[in-house]
């Protein structure tokens, strides 16, 4: 990946981009409107675009309301016009229908935006100061299973978009020594579990987890039925006087060390080493930003990072892999295989003892 080490733009295109960044704050709510409020569904839909007059009988809005919208449309490209007609660009029909870019706008929108006016604060003090913004708690974690409103939709939405599509593509190489035990840390859900069990007939899951996350995934797993072949084991990782359990032939996390800092890592690391059995692996599946494709991959997962910084747990990030594998080492754990290929933009890492 070469995205980043050389300047790609004229003077005027540099000022341009910088110009768009002075506007994005109202940029990005304008295209939300123009989303939420149907006006792009609206044109979208039509043969040969719609006049004002003709987009105004479709929303409930003033004329004022559409005409400022559709104004600010022509400048972000959403939109063009030819002879009192609007219709949509290719950035506007992504912006409507595509997936990825639906949850990403709505998790910006219901984590992240009122949070970021605390950015500067939270990487001053090293905690998450936007954080009030969402609840009462000192990491984002504690309050995922009571978080208000759309919140908690658009958070898991995010969460599980990326690494849904990672586990079917996965599952060979964790299971191909065939593991009678598996430890899922930071089960969330129970997604990764069900699916391990429903792939393995043999295997056993623990997963372990915060309280609160258990709660979810103890009903998850109930309603499937699964509760004779997966285990709970609900604790604060972060604590180290906490044991782990043991003796495990494989342990897995999936975009879960993310949420931690460096030093952090490596404790994890470390007593993920003591809870493994001796031909066991440590399977860690996680999308680094310096092995992404698409530089709009890399982009995305650059700004993920201060979401740790100002809402999440203020010492987090994204990683790039130089100081994520130095990690890996301190924690005396020795890659012996790397795939690039997980699913849409993750790396999976197959770890055991050195």
């Amino acid at each position: 990946m070469e995205f980043f080490n050389k300047e790609t733009k004229t003077a005027l295109q540099a000022k341009e981009a910088a110009l768009w960044i002075a506007f994005a704050p109202v940029v990005f709510q304008a295209a939300r409107a123009l989303r939420d409020f149907g006006i792009l569904k609206a044109i979208g839909d039509s043969d040969d675009g719609l006049t004002i007059e003709q987009i105004i009988q479709q929303v409930n809005l003033s004329r004022y309301a559409v005409r400022v919208l559709l104004e600010a449309g022509l400048g972000m490209e959403l939109l063009i016009v030819n002879d009192k007609k609007y219709k949509v660009t290719k950035t506007g029909h992504f912006i409507q229908h595509d997936t990825l870019t639906r949850i990403n706008m709505d998790f910006s929108q219901d984590i992240c935006y009122k949070g970021m006016f605390h950015l500067q604060e939270s990487l001053q003090e090293g905690k998450p100061a936007g954080l009030k913004e969402l609840g009462p708690w000192n990491t984002i974690y504690e309050g995922l299973s009571i978080l208000p409103g759309t919140a908690k939709e658009s958070w898991f939405n995010f969460d599980h978009y990326y690494s849904d599509l990672a586990f079917p593509t996965v599952l060979p190489t964790v299971f191909k020594h065939k593991p009678k035990n598996l430890l899922d840390i930071g089960g969330n859900t129970g997604k990764w579990s069900l699916t391990c069990v429903n792939y393995d007939p043999d295997v056993k899951v623990t997963i372990m987890d915060l309280p609160g996350q258990i709660g979810l995934a103890t009903k998850n797993i109930e309603e499937k039925g699964m509760a004779d072949r997966v285990d709970f084991y609900p604790t604060n990782i972060l604590d180290e006087s906490l044991p782990f359990p043991k003796d495990f032939d494989a342990i897995w996390m999936s975009q879960f060390l993310d949420c931690f800092s460096e030093a952090e890592i490596i404790s994890i690391l470390k007593r993920c080493r003591e809870a493994l059995s001796d031909n066991g692996f440590v399977f860690i599946l996680e999308p680094f930003w310096n092995r992404q494709v698409f530089k709009s991959a890399a982009f995305c997962l650059q700004q993920t990072s201060l979401y740790f910084t100002a809402m999440a747990n203020g010492n987090s990030q994204m990683y790039h892999t130089d100081d994520f594998f130095a990690c890996i080492r301190e924690a005396g754990l020795e890659i012996v295989e790397e795939d690039d290929s997980a699913g849409m933009n993750y790396t999976l890492l197959k770890c055991k003892k050195a």
